[in-house]
Order: structure tokens, then sequence, then C-alpha cells
């Protein structure tokens, strides 16, 4: 019993230490068999590039126990297994690598050219706003001059407007005493020239009278 015990242990050992992965050779196809010799039965036929796993090897027998991807055991012949892919698989990988790899070399390539153009295009823009960004500056600086020297047109106005009204009060007074003086002139002319009016009534009154006496004067004589 303790035979068979060891004999079971050393079982698990073996299997355990050739659970490794085997990828069938070049060779474009292997016969899977039920058993380690071409007199067993043939369950599939394994393609180039199939990855098994190793459960064991007879070195014996020529044959080694594997086990597929779907959980299929059988025996195939060990030489037709390699520890890695075989060099038409592996060249295939490498040309789609290599080619996956142009691609995306390509990729960034347009995006590297796409991102220059980009930056061209910023640069431009960057130079075109620093320009305007200039010229606003001078404009401002110019409008703030401008309302600089408007708020003191502004003040100067004021005093102008100030001026212009004090001016038009004195030429109203002016006016108004201008008007006055030529209405007390018209009215001195007015007492004047009934003076002399009523003066040469007066005087036409008073030669007749006289003129009548020194004529009775001298009819007396």
């Amino acid at each position: 019993m303790k035979k068979i015990f060891i004999f079971f242990l050393m079982s698990v050992a073996t299997t355990a230490a050739y659970a490794e992965t085997r990828y069938i050779t070049d060779r474009l196809e292997v016969t899977m068999r039920s058993g380690e010799s071409n007199q067993h039965k043939i369950l599939r036929m394994l393609g180039s590039g199939t990855a098994l796993e190793l459960i064991q090897t007879n070195p014996d027998s020529g044959y080694s126990q594997i086990r597929t991807a779907n959980g299929a055991e059988g025996w195939v012949i060990t030489r037709y297994l390699e520890q890695q892919r075989s060099a038409r698989d592996r060249l295939a990988t490498t040309a789609k690598q290599l080619a996956r790899i142009k691609a995306e070399n390509k990729t960034l390539n347009d995006k590297l050219a796409q991102l220059t153009q980009q930056n061209r295009e910023l640069t431009s823009t960057t130079t075109k706003l620093s320009a305007e960004n200039e010229k606003q500056s001078k404009e401002f600086t110019r409008v703030r001059n401008i309302s600089s020297n408007a708020l003191a047109l502004d003040s100067e106005n004021t005093t102008l407007r100030e001026q212009t009204r004090q001016l038009e009060r004195s030429h109203q007074a002016l006016q108004l005493e201008n008007d006055s003086l030529k209405d007390r002139s018209d009215r001195d002319w007015f007492i004047v020239g009934a003076g002399v009016i009523l003066l040469g009534m007066i005087i036409g009154l008073i030669i007749p009278k006289i003129r009548w006496r020194k004529k009775s004067d001298w009819s007396s004589l």
C-alpha cells in the first residue's frame, strides 16, 4: 500500500513537472492518437502551431501525452513538439507585429504632421494676436491721451460757456440800459419839441399884441 502511495506521488510530481506548453512543429498536421504507437486510434489532426499542454513524455516510446485547449487528451510523437512556436508562426506573428508597428508609426507620423501644422497655425495666430495686441495698446494710449485732452477741453469749454453766459447777461443789461437811454432821449426830445412849439405859440400870440400896441401908439401921435 505504501509503495502504491509513493508511486502515485511520483506520478503526480512527474505530471506537474511536465505540465508545460508545447507547440506543433512546421509540419502541416500531426496525428493525436489514443495511445503511444501508430497502431492506436487517431483522435484528431493537430495543425501546425497548435498550442498544447504537455502532461508527460515517454522517451522509450517517443510519444508524449498532451491536452488540447478544449480539454481533449491524447498522444503525439514527441519530436513533433517544440517549446516555442514554429518559425513560420513566429514569422507570421512578427510580420503582423511589424505591420501593426508600421501602421502605428504611420498614425503617429500623421498625428505629428497634424500637430506640426496646428503648431504653425497657432504660432501664426499668436503672432497676429501679438501684433493686434500691440496695435490695441497703442490705440488705447492714443485714446487715453485724447480722453485727457478731452477732459481739459471740456473744462475749458465749461469756463468759456460760463464766460459767454456772463457776457450775454452783460449784453442784456447794456441793451436794457441802452433802450432806457433811448427812451429817455426820445422823451427829452419830445419835451424839447413840445416846449419849442409851445414857445412858438406863445411868441405867436405875443407878437401881434406888441404890433397892435405899436400901431396904437403911433396913432395917438
